[in-house]
């Protein structure tokens, strides 16, 4: 049963988020390389927009990951508040 306040108690992974912005920035960046000097800018400058923006959620994301844990629950503690005043059935 849902109590419909996961936005506030939700899980972030951030370092798996943080392996995947740096992996894309890697490809991007080489994509955009190997795009010029084969002569093709077109590619080459979506190559580098797309590590623009690899590089802005990574900047993101080492930012959140810097600010330290905040409410953080543990995984034993599920994704949601139990329902107050119903009691269980048995």
């Amino acid at each position: 049963m849902r109590t419909g306040n996961e936005p506030i108690t939700a899980r972030s992974p951030l370092r798996l988020r943080c392996g995947l912005a740096a992996f894309g920035l890697v490809w991007a960046l080489a994509g955009a390389l190997l795009f010029a000097a084969a002569g093709r800018p077109g590619w080459a400058i979506a190559c580098g927009v797309v590590a623009a923006v690899a590089a802005t959620d990574l900047a993101v994301v080492i930012r959140h990951i810097r600010q330290g844990p905040h409410y953080q629950p543990g995984r034993d503690v599920p994704p949601y508040e139990p329902v107050k005043g119903k009691r269980p059935e048995g």
